[in-house]
């Protein structure tokens, strides 16, 4: 009997095959393959901070740390300071982030639990449309309309309230209105994933919620929300990155001043737009260099908002098992 039992052979998907027979079912050359393409990816990424740290010496020499904090940009004069342009990008973009979250996730909830399907599935198509819209698209229209609409009408109205954020002139162009133009631009990003994601919570849950007396509202809010809560924290940090890096539309609106002001109301800079308007005009070494180091520092914020992003969703999922 335990002859019979060890000269048993083992069940097939047990046996390790050997280099030869993983060769012959393409198992070798696929993960070959495939980590070759995720090591390109890492090169590239370490290549694009090696250029553009490397591009910037003479900034880096002649500056250092301080070139983060110096809100002085006179190439004439060459003093080259980021800090304007830090301030408009983050300013702009998270302003836009606080204005696109809500809409964004509400139309989400409305196009996935409340709409008919028709409907739904009609509206999501147009909102693919908009996210595949140029950005300059968006600036014409900023200019053109969304800019007179702003001094005539919107910025004397928020003046009327005496709050500091809107004191000053209304010049229609300045935070606040590249702050609604992102706002029109991410929206769709943060529509369009976030309805994919609450689709794919299981239709078993929401009706062992519904089951059990809560009404949709509650089913929503307590069962379907915290199911899709990874997907939805994944397009807001994919629209926040979209924000981040918008050019054209952003440098139409914005006007171009690089100063820090405490109004929305101001015009400011940042740093994409800075890069776009000033780099084919840059006839000095250290003006030229000064872009450079703005691209690098735009990279590097870039990949801390990515890295914060993938922490919280690890937090999220640790939180989640822990329960």
């Amino acid at each position: 009997m335990n002859d019979a039992i060890a000269t048993t052979p083992p069940p097939i998907g047990l046996v390790r095959p050997g280099l030869r027979e993983r060769l012959r079912r393409g198992d070798e050359p696929t993960w070959f393959f495939t980590f070759a393409f995720a090591l390109l990816v890492l090169l590239l990424t370490a290549a694009f901070f090696w250029e553009l740290y490397s591009g910037a010496p003479l900034i880096w020499e002649r500056f250092s740390w301080r070139f983060l904090v110096n809100s002085n940009w006179d190439p004439v004069a060459g003093e080259f300071g980021a800090a304007p342009f830090i301030y408009g990008t983050l300013v702009t973009s998270f302003l836009a982030l606080a204005l696109a979250v809500p809409l964004g996730i509400g139309v989400a909830l409305f196009l996935s639990e409340l709409a008919p399907r028709r409907l739904s599935e009609a509206t999501a198509l147009l909102v693919d449309l908009l996210a595949a819209v140029p950005s300059v698209i968006y600036g014409l229209i900023g200019v053109t309309v969304l800019v007179p609409l702003m001094r005539t009408r919107i910025e004397p109205l928020l003046a009327t309230t005496g709050l500091p954020l809107f004191s000053g002139p209304a010049y229609g162009v300045g935070y606040l209105t590249a702050a609604f133009i992102l706002t029109f631009m991410i929206v769709p990003f943060i529509v369009s994933v976030s309805r994919e994601v609450l689709l794919a919570v299981p239709r078993d849950q929401r009706e062992a919620a519904l089951a059990l007396g809560s009404t949709r509202w509650e089913t929503t809010w307590h069962v379907i929300l915290p199911h899709a809560r990874l997907g939805i924290i994944g397009a807001v940090f994919l629209a926040l990155g979209r924000a981040l890096g918008e050019t054209m539309a952003v440098t139409m609106v914005i006007g171009n001043r690089p100063e820090i002001a405490t109004s929305l109301l101001a015009p400011g800079y940042s740093m994409a737009a800075v890069i776009a308007n000033e780099f084919t005009e840059a006839t000095s070494d250290l003006h030229l260099q000064a872009l450079v180091a703005i691209g690098f520092v735009l990279f590097v914020m870039t990949m801390i908002i990515n890295a914060v992003a993938r922490g919280l969703i690890l937090a999220t999922t640790g939180m989640e098992r822990r329960r």
